[in-house]
């Protein structure tokens, strides 16, 4: 069976063209550098992405705090996880590398804060 993606490992993003039989690389072509067979090879047996998004925050100086989770997901679970982002609201103050929800639907990964957002300060009638 004929295979073509673009490896992502780099950013060369090289065009790979690869003969398997489903499992197992037969042959490939296009890869620069020995990661490219890594990559078909993860693509053809448990395809994974990492996913960055952002959440909601009350009470802060800014509506939105970016975010990233701590490992790639299967590729099939993708839809499930932004879900569950999409749902979240978090309370400022939001710390760079504060975990947000820990161990995402059991998937053995956190969604971790990528930035900090301060508590907005409230000022009084002047």
């Amino acid at each position: 069976m004929k295979t073509s993606c673009v490896c992502i490992i780099c950013p060369k993003g090289c065009e790979l063209e690869g003969e398997t039989d489903g499992q197992e690389i037969l042959s490939l072509e296009g890869a620069s550098c020995p990661r490219g067979r890594e990559y078909l090879a993860q693509e053809l047996r448990d395809p994974r992405r990492t996913i960055t998004s952002t959440v909601l925050v009350e009470g802060g100086e800014s509506p939105l705090v970016s975010v990233r989770l701590s490992a790639p997901v299967p590729k099939n679970q993708i839809f499930a996880v932004m879900e569950a982002i999409r749902r979240l609201r978090v309370v400022a103050p939001v710390s760079l590398g504060e975990v947000l929800l820990p161990d995402l639907l059991r998937l053995g990964c956190d969604l971790i804060a990528t930035h900090q957002v301060f508590a907005a300060e409230k000022y009084g009638p002047r």
